[in-house]
This record gives structure tokens, sequence and C-alpha cells, in this order.
């Protein structure tokens, strides 16, 4: 019986992960502010390990989206939707053919507020969090989420007022820590790729000027643990989801798409396993 124990957690693994499975939310697409519809893959039902876990969250006094649309955010047409569900796709696509990951080819819009579900992502994304109206019950959440093992990207915020809008809003998450520089040497960017040479990345709207809102140079920022696990990763003064979401398009420069890219496989797989 000497392979009794290993088919033994093989099959309490298969039970955890069912179980999990049962208790997530069933896929739904939003309508976006850039994309109303958007073409669903053949495959969208299909059990996998991972998806894109995109944060849903409510407008700030930055938002430039919010007095256009005056809707529901908890709706879509808001200002988390930007790039949504383009690049959750492009980039689900690439992390399913980089890696040995069972990916799913589309998103799960995640709202903090939603009961356990959040708890049910081990990672989570946001987009244009200088521009967020992250309150003090979804920072506890959020900080909840984080200290279970949770980890989350901060993307698309740029220039001064931004900066201190995300540092102002993440703190309600971790008042008692700091958003520092992650040095180059951290594992988060020799995960998979040696990423050494990083460089900023802008949007496609902003390719000519190659910056935004005054924000010239890019900074990779981050949260860490009392362990030094890295929890959230803030890619300020570059648009990360904008290289994903036109990483098919012949006139975005693919530089920038290869490299945003390879940024998110290694915090994919850093937030996997650490």
């Amino acid at each position: 019986m000497r392979f009794a124990k290993p088919f033994f957690l093989a099959g309490c693994g298969l039970a955890i992960t069912g179980a999990l499975l049962a208790y997530q939310r069933p896929f739904h697409q939003y309508p976006g502010v850039e994309y109303f519809q958007f073409e669903v893959p053949a495959d969208y039902q299909d059990k996998s390990e991972f998806a894109f876990a995109r944060l849903m969250f409510p407008p700030g006094p930055l938002d430039g989206y919010y007095p256009r649309f005056q809707g529901d955010w908890r709706k879509g047409l808001s200002l988390w939707t930007q790039d949504y569900p383009r690049a959750d796709r492009h980039f689900s696509l690439a992390l399913r053919r980089l890696t040995r990951l069972n990916v799913r080819s589309v998103e799960q819009p995640v709202m903090l507020e939603d009961g356990d579900e959040p708890y049910n992502w081990p990672w989570l994304y946001a987009v244009q969090v200088g521009e967020w109206g992250l309150n003090e019950e979804e920072g506890k959440i959020l900080r909840e989420y984080l200290e279970r093992g949770g980890f989350f990207m901060a993307d698309d915020f740029h220039g001064v007022d931004e900066y201190n809008e995300f540092v102002k809003r993440i703190a309600f998450a971790f008042p008692d820590r700091p958003l520092v520089d992650i040095p180059d040497s951290d594992p988060i960017f020799h995960t998979v790729y040696d990423l050494d040479d990083k460089f900023q990345v802008p949007g496609q709207a902003h390719l000519r000027l190659g910056y935004k809102n005054n924000g010239i140079g890019a900074h990779w920022r981050g949260i860490y643990d009392d362990k030094g696990r890295l929890m959230v990763a803030a890619s300020y003064n570059s648009d990360i989801g904008d290289a994903w979401e036109y990483a098919d398009d012949p006139y975005y420069p693919e530089k920038f798409s290869g490299f945003a890219i390879r940024i998110g496989v290694n915090y994919v797989l850093y937030a996997m396993t650490h």
C-alpha cells in the first residue's frame, strides 16, 4: 500500500478544489466603458485552476468617467471596467500558453463586499487605482484577503495626484505598512523571467508622449507582510493593462506588450507560490 498516501492526498486536493469551485460566483460579463459587448469564448464554462480576477470598485474623486455615466458601478459602465474584458482575456491566453497553469479563458469580476467571494481568488487586479473610491470598509476586507495569502496587482495610475489618491486609499487596508520600492533582486522579478531591465509602459493613447499626467519614469512599488512576502504590487506611471489589451494590435509596440506579459506572468506565479 505504498501509494495509498499520495492517492489519498490527491483525492483531498481534488475535493478541496471542487469545494472552492462550488462556492465561486458564476461568470458574468458586464458592459464596460470601452466595450459594451464582447464575444465570449466557446470554452468559457470550462473548469480551471486559475482565473483572472478583476476588482470592482466605486468611483473616487478623480474619476473622469463617473460624471458621464452616473450609474451603479456594481453593474459595469464604471472605471473598473477600463480595458475590460479585452486585456483580461489576452493576458489569460498568454498565461495559458507560457505556463503550465490551467487558466480559464474568461475573467472574473470580484466585489470585495460580496461575502466570501474574494477569498476564492488568489490573485486580484485593479486598473486606474489613482481614480478609485476604495472606502474604509472595503480596505479592511482587502487587508484580510491579503493577509490570508491573496495578492493584489494595482495598475495604471500616473502623476502626483493619482499617486497620492492611491496611497490614501490603500492605507485603508494598511495604515501601518508603507508602499515601498520593490528591489530589483526581489523574487517577483525573477520567478519565471529575469526582469532586470524594467521600463515605463505607456498606454495606447499616450504612445507619442510616452507618459500621462506628467508621470515620467516607471516605479514598481509594493507592500510586504511581516515575513517579506509581497502582498501588493503597484505599477506606478505604467499602463500594463493597455499593453495586454493591445497585444494583438500591430500599431502598439511589441516591446511594451511583451514586457507587460512577462511582468504579469511573474506576478501570477509569485502569487501562486509565495
